[in-house]
Parts: structure tokens; sequence; C-alpha cells
């Protein structure tokens, strides 16, 4: 005799509470705080959560997002007080007994609700030559060989993808406009150590600046923001030890 197939058990749900940091400039002298109440599953995400609230309760919320998982780092934000991507931050790790806090990151200009200006933040990218600079054609004009050791010198620093949640936890970066910003270090770094690279002196002079390595104060807040796990602090570290040697 066939047995019945089990009917699944519905998923259950809490309601979780969210007090989002609004600004919208045509209205607003200064942000203030607005809290919304949303129905939530085990599952859901704080994105999935600012998707209902747009959605469902407020079409004018404002926040950006792309690929939703955890690739494009297009939403980077505070949560709780700390950066985060909405998309890789679940409800249900956080304390949802307590309301959760959300704004944008800090450091950089705010357009609306959640979105900054970026500019900032690329122009210093842009400024430290993030791209291989080498100069003619590879030995026998086909590739640029590299060791399995040598790819691993830089491994850590190609996972960054430009979300922005390093930098902007960085109290140096929040008070000081000029500074390049943890980010930028780390994608010189990626070039700084490629043995494919002709141009490492190039970086590291740009970075031997006021503006450059030795703004860090090594309070690894870079380090505990970035999403991708990537050792931000050390990679920082180790562009300044190639400064004073005098070579990558």
């Amino acid at each position: 005799m066939e047995s019945k197939p089990s009917i699944p058990e519905e998923i259950p749900t809490f309601t979780a509470t969210l007090i989002i940091r609004r600004f919208d400039p045509e209205v607003d002298d200064e942000p203030r705080w607005q809290d919304f109440d949303v129905e939530m599953h085990g599952t859901d995400r704080v994105l999935d959560a600012l998707h209902k609230i747009k959605w469902e309760q407020d079409g004018s919320l404002t926040f950006r997002r792309s690929c939703a998982h955890g690739v494009c780092g297009s939403d980077a934000m505070r949560i709780n007080g700390r950066n985060r991507l909405a998309c890789k931050t679940l409800i249900k790790d956080l304390d949802i007994s307590k309301p959760i806090y959300i704004e944008a990151i800090k450091g950089l200009p705010l357009e609306k609700d959640l979105v900054v200006d970026m500019e900032p933040f690329f122009d210093s990218f842009k400024s430290v030559n993030p791209f291989l600079m080498a100069g003619g054609l590879p030995q026998g004009g086909k590739e640029r060989k590299q060791s399995p050791v040598e790819r691993a010198r830089f491994d850590d620093t190609t996972k960054c993808i430009l979300c922005a949640a390093c930098t902007s936890s960085c109290p140096v970066f929040w008070t000081d406009g000029q500074y390049f910003g943890p980010a930028a270090i780390v994608n010189a770094h990626r070039f700084i150590f490629d043995s494919r690279d002709e141009n490492a002196q190039v970086r590291l002079d740009i970075l031997n600046d006021k503006e450059g390595v030795w703004r860090c104060r090594t309070t690894f807040n870079c380090t505990d923001a970035c999403p991708r796990g990537i050792q931000v602090t050390q990679a920082i570290a180790e562009v300044k030890q190639a400064i004073l040697r005098g070579k990558p």
C-alpha cells in the first residue's frame, strides 16, 4: 500500500521592525528615522525586507541593489551600526527582539535614503592605476605566464567587489576627504605584487603620500567590514613594507 506524500509544513514567519534613516533632498533639511514593521521568513535577508517595504508600504524608499547574491557589492549599507551587504545579511541572524537600524554608509555624500555618491570612492580607485601595466609583447607573443606561487601572492586582493564597505568603515576616511581609503590600496596591492606587472614602483610612489598608506591607523574596521573576507589591514601593511624596501 502506497504511503501518502507528506504535506510540507508552512514556513514560520515573524515580524521584524526596521528603523531606516531616510533623506529626500527635495523635502528634508536633515535625515530622519522612520520605522516599518515587516512580516518575514527565516530565510529572508535584509534586502528582502527592503523590497517588501518598497513594494508594499512605501514606494519612495530608495536603495541600490543589482545581483542580490553578494557579487556586485551595490547594496552595502550600515545595518545595526556595521557595514554589511543587505543581500548577505539574514534577518534571523540579527537580534529580532530589537529594532534593526539601517542607514547609508558613512563618509560619502548622501544622495537619498540609503544611496550615496560613489564618485569620490571611484576617483580614489582609479588614481592608483588598477590595471596591468606591462610594456611590450609577452615572451613568445602569446601570454604572460605566472606560477601558482606567484599568483597566490596577491590572490586575496583579487576578491574585491568595490562595495566600499571597507573604505566607508574607516574613521580616517570619515574625517579626511583626501585619504585614498582601504579599497583603493587593496586594488593597488593586487597589481603591485603581480609578477606580470612592470610598474609597481609607480603605485608605490602614489601611495607613499601623506594621504596614502601612512594615514592608516590599523583599527581593523576595514577587515571586519569586508563581505569577501579580504585581510585588508594586512594588505595595507604589506604595501607599507614594500614602500620601505623600495620594491614589492
